[in-house]
């Protein structure tokens, strides 16, 4: 059965998209030539839930998902799309039913569930909670994309689900560019974390279909970068798009230390080779430094061989008129929630994966127990940072999470 006129599951109704953007087939300019559909004079491109899909080498998949738009069904092309993963993925795809009940979802975490996502899943749904998030906070702080009309312009590379647009969005940052690869990640960025931001579903080892934005940029990738081959070509992709700006790229697994490390890691030494002159940072401690409340320390390559992940960043000093920025902070105003990770106050991890990759790290901070007062509480949902709410929001037994987790 078609999806009704009007807003559908999978998003708006489909309306005549101004593209902007670069055809990764041909390298024409894209231009709609319908309701959700971009043109690049040889092929037709989808375009769902304000997400244009831009993969290359899946024609089948792109020319399905055509047709589901053209025939007035943007669910069925939403449904071909959510099922694509990307080549890491070794899990099972979800039966047509269940994606279709992922359209509805009501919140983030039936959404993830719909979607099968596992451990993945886990990854976005407390990712507010791991240590490589506060490693990011920092990070961020340190070296941000500034604030006000000082601000540059972000595009994150493999963004995910959005956590970091998300981020820089409730501090009033507007221009914000999300790429990844997989659909069903930015889908949930889309419906659930960061629904402002502009997102665009490609694969950054392809030619990039953004084209440069004509001044200085910032150009995240966090938690990412081992997984991607062909390293170098994305780091000058994004030196290049910058344009003098600034390029940050968080969690980069250490190829010297041993451990069961997915992806394809480098050493220091290599790391640091893709982006000659950067600050290199332990990923470790940037955690400690946020949870400290001091400023993170860059460190030779040398002194990184033990780490288990680096962190290096190629950004020139702030320009005049550059405001203050603490992503590391809570937002006045803006409610916090217990951490989900806690049930009846007893912390517990959401499973095995997680718990072996985050747990030793989180359990730094999270305690074991918590008990929260009615006050504290009505506090914490006011937005009302007292200094015990500050405390336990640093330390994320309170969270800032989406409206509908």
């Amino acid at each position: 059965m078609k999806a009704a006129a009007g807003r559908t599951a999978a998003g708006r109704s489909p309306a005549p998209v101004a593209s902007g953007l670069i055809s990764p087939g041909n390298g024409a300019p894209l231009r709609s030539c319908g309701p959700g559909l971009l043109t690049d004079g040889e092929r037709r491109w989808p375009v769902v839930a304000g997400i244009p899909w831009l993969r290359t080498g899946r024609e089948e998949l792109r020319e399905r998902a055509v047709r589901g738009i053209e025939e007035g069904d943007p669910d069925s092309a939403a449904l071909v799309l959510l099922a694509d993963a990307d080549d890491w993925w070794d899990g099972p795809v979800p039966s047509p039913g269940t994606l279709r009940g992922a359209l509805r979802a009501a919140c983030l975490r039936e959404a993830v569930s719909l979607l099968g996502m596992g451990r993945v899943g886990d990854y976005f749904l407390h990712r507010w909670s791991d240590p490589t998030w506060l490693a990011v906070l920092a990070l961020t702080a340190r070296h941000s994309p500034g604030s006000g009309p000082a601000a540059l312009p972000v595009l994150e590379l493999a963004c995910g689900a959005g956590h970091l647009l998300r981020q820089l969005e409730l501090r009033g940052h507007r221009d914000l560019t999300g790429v990844d690869v997989v659909f069903a990640k930015l889908w949930l960025a889309r419906h659930f974390v960061a629904p402002r931001a502009r997102l665009v579903c490609a694969d950054v080892t392809a030619p990039w279909p953004l084209p440069p934005p004509g001044r200085p940029a910032y150009v995240a990738c966090h938690d990412a970068l081992y997984f991607l081959p062909h390293k170098a070509e994305v780091v000058r992709r994004a030196v290049e798009y910058a344009a003098g700006g600034g390029v940050v790229l968080g969690h980069c697994h250490n190829s010297l230390v041993p451990g069961p490390v997915s992806g394809l890691p480098l050493d220091p030494d290599g790391w640091r080779s893709l982006l000659p002159g950067a600050l290199c940072y332990d990923d470790a401690d940037l955690t400690r430094a946020l949870l400290e409340q001091r400023v993170p320390q860059p460190r030779t390559a040398a002194e990184l061989a033990g780490s288990e992940a680096v962190a290096l960043v190629a950004t020139p000093p702030p320009p005049a008129g550059y405001g203050p920025f603490a992503p590391d902070r809570p937002v006045p105003g803006r409610p916090l929630r217990p951490n989900p990770l806690y049930h009846d106050g007893v912390l517990r991890w959401p499973g095995d994966r997680w718990r072996d990759e985050y747990g030793p790290g989180a359990a730094a901070y999270l305690p074991d127990r918590v008990d929260l007062s009615p006050g504290l509480l009505a506090d914490a949902r006011a937005g009302r940072l007292t200094c015990e709410v500050t405390a336990l929001a640093r330390c994320r037994v309170l969270l800032d999470l989406p409206e509908r987790w």
